[in-house]
């Protein structure tokens, strides 16, 4: 066995494995190509890359960005997939890439030929790397359990992965180890990045110490002390303009025993968010904007109740007082490609007033299964069932506030008077009682292996390379570094108690997750690998050349026509969950299809009086065909669809989510 296994990892990389996408390597519609001294307006979010254990020796060379990899001890070739088996052992469908549709963890071949493919249609075309965590193999066999070496091993080589891929190649005598690299990467705690997993103890621990050495390429020298204290930091991508923050989400999830929530000062999730805080006002004060990014999500649902209470409640309020800075929050971990909505109507009203209820009793919260992710996709469409409805379009002139009431007719007045309520109940025309939160689904083949491409708006930022990433130390200043000094605002409150943030001036138009500006979220690409065609080509025994392997378009947001997004903006993603939570749809998110039903109807001759009955009839039950016409909500159809990636197929969806309900 494992020299069959070696012998196909050979081959594999002798084998080409991908070619240049053109539509990845065009550029922004409303942008040039970009030159050396500009920047692309792109930038990639990767989450779950692989979890894989092994033993491997990595070594370089300059042909080609594949590592050499002894055979994986573990993760078998055609294994079985059952969850007792976990493609390590017995005889089944385990794929060369991977085995979609299981729980069964990544081999190495989806790693290397992942990263060549970024190198051959990403690299030089996007400005930085948004990798939001979960690097190491879940602990799903008994018969081998993860070690910490192997864990803090498999971290290892993926820096050593981004090396080759974003590595400079002229700085061999550069002792600044953050000055390695051609853009920033920024990287993030996943649960299982820790042993054992979900327990993530009050730092400064052991990983912190371990990780602060792994990441110390991607670590600026001044967020150290902060990151070995807690796990969180943050990196200038963009110089004077944006940061991007790491945020050390396992001090907010709920399967962390080791956290108890965000409400005592004793806390690392309470000091967090005054470290979060601090910072947040030196990019306010800075004129630079921020995006937030982590690991776990905060996911709310009757089932999903990922973060402790008091964390989501600071959370959204945080997102809310920081609405003229925040782009974005970023996370990953559930494996489903969707989004979620914080509405600050649910903040605890005590909350305003800088006072936290001490922390709830957590919900038990599991990883999602394929069950259990239809049960909280169901309850995000029941959630938004109850947004306020859009109200009907207006005319320009309707919409004009100084257009005199008395020369409107009574249902141009009746419009105005719905749109005025709408506009209420959604926190103004931007929406801001709302904050948004995108979730990527992972790399790890529970479905298909995806990534994510954003795009954002570079206005006003094309100006020269004193906005490109050099590598090196910002001018963010370092406050947080003395724990007094965080708390020099807060150190007279009780345990309880809390610095509110300061909300945005009176004055500051909305900020960029709310508004089209510079560093707006314009859109993403979904990139997928179908790992059910690519695996095909390597069945046994193995005759020919493989398929090349690609990632491909699954959909793209700026000109998809059923999400129809016209940016990422708050207030689109409020419209489009309402359209997905809509049990009536409106015409034209209907989608119609005739299908062939039976049944059986008695013979009608049973429903007539008779005067005189000799003796009781049986009347036998006919069987009959006909053919109605079904109407489905194509946006929450599609919303499903995206959110396993395309991996199920629409007769297990409309079966599992009750489609024919619509």
């Amino acid at each position: 066995m494992i020299s069959s296994h070696l012998g196909l990892l050979l081959l594999w990389t002798a084998l080409p494995h991908c070619t240049a996408n053109p539509f990845l390597q065009k550029p922004l519609p409303s942008a040039p190509t970009p030159g050396p001294d500009q920047l692309h307006g792109r930038f990639l979010h990767i989450t779950g890359i692989f979890h894989l254990p092994m033993s491997f020796h990595i070594s370089q060379t300059s042909t080609d960005i594949l590592i050499d990899v002894h055979p994986d001890r573990f993760y078998s070739l055609a294994s079985s997939t059952d969850s007792a088996n976990a493609c390590h052992w017995g005889k089944g469908s385990a794929g060369f890439y991977g085995a979609e549709n299981t729980d069964c963890d990544s081999p190495i071949a989806l790693l290397n030929a992942t990263f060549h493919w970024i190198a051959e249609n990403l690299r030089d075309s996007i400005d930085f790397v948004v990798w939001t965590g979960d690097s190491a193999r879940h602990d799903n066999d008994e018969l081998i359990p993860r070690t910490e070496d192997e864990v803090i091993g498999l971290n290892d080589l993926l820096v050593t992965k981004f090396v080759e891929v974003f590595g400079k190649e002229d700085n061999i005598n550069d002792t600044d180890p953050t000055n390695d690299f051609t853009i920033p990467i920024v990287p993030n705690f996943g649960n299982n990045d820790i042993l054992p997993h979900n327990i993530f103890t009050p730092g400064p621990n052991r990983w912190t110490r371990d990780y602060a050495h792994v990441w110390r390429k991607f670590i600026p020298e001044e967020q150290r002390h902060a990151f070995e204290r807690g796990g969180w930091f943050f990196v200038e991508v963009i110089p004077n303009h944006l940061a991007v923050f790491s945020l050390n989400t396992l001090y907010f999830f709920n399967n962390n025993p080791a956290a108890d929530g965000c409400a005592e000062r004793s806390e690392p999730g309470y000091e967090q968010f005054e470290w979060l805080r601090v910072q947040l006002q030196f990019v306010r004060q800075r004129g630079m904007k921020a995006i937030l990014m982590g690991h776990v999500p905060p996911a709310r649902t009757e089932s999903k109740h990922s973060w402790d209470e008091t964390c989501w409640q600071k959370y959204t309020l945080w997102l809310q007082q920081y609405r003229d800075v925040i782009v974005g929050g970023l996370y990953g971990h559930m494996n489903i490609d969707h989004f979620m909505l914080q509405d600050t109507r649910q903040l605890d009203t005590k909350l305003m007033n800088g006072v936290m209820r001490p922390a709830r009793k957590p919900r038990k919260s599991s990883d999602l299964s394929i069950q259990s992710s239809a049960e909280y996709l169901t309850e995000l469409r029941e959630g938004w069932s109850r947004l306020p409805e859009k109200a009907e379009a207006l005319t320009e002139e309707d919409q004009d506030d100084t257009w005199p009431s008395f020369n409107l007719g009574r249902e141009e007045k009746r419009r105005k008077s719905n749109h005025e309520r709408f506009l209420e109940k959604i926190g103004g025309e931007w929406g801001e009682r709302y904050s948004a939160t995108l979730v990527g689904a992972s790399i790890v083949p529970n479905y298909y292996p995806t990534m994510r491409v954003f795009e954002y708006n570079t206005t006003g930022l094309q100006q020269g390379s004193s906005n490109l990433y050099i590598g090196g130390h910002h001018g963010m200043p370092s406050a947080g570094h003395d724990k007094s000094e965080m708390y020099e605002e807060s150190k007279y409150l009780d345990k309880h108690s809390f610095v509110k943030p300061k909300p945005p001036s009176r004055s500051q138009p909305p900020g960029p997750a709310y508004s089209p500006q510079p560093l707006s979220l314009l859109g993403y690409t979904q990139l997928f690998a179908n790992l059910t065609k690519i695996n095909a080509a390597f069945a046994l025994p193995l005759t020919s050349p493989a398929a090349e392997f690609a990632y491909e378009l699954e959909y793209n947001t700026r000109n998809d026509s059923i999400y129809g997004l016209e940016d990422l903006t708050v207030r689109n993603y409020i419209d489009l969950a309402a359209r997905i939570g809509s049990y009536r749809p409106r015409q034209d998110d209907l989608s119609f299809e005739d299908v062939e039903e039976e049944d059986y109807s008695v013979n009608k001759n049973k429903h007539k009086k008779k005067k005189h009955h000799k003796k009781k009839k049986h009347h036998k039950k006919k069987k009959k065909h006909h053919k109605k016409c079904r109407a489905i909500s194509k946006v929450w159809f599609t919303f499903v669809s995206r959110a396993f990636v395309g991996a199920k197929d629409e007769e297990s969806i409309r079966d599992q989510f009750g489609m024919d309900d619509d």
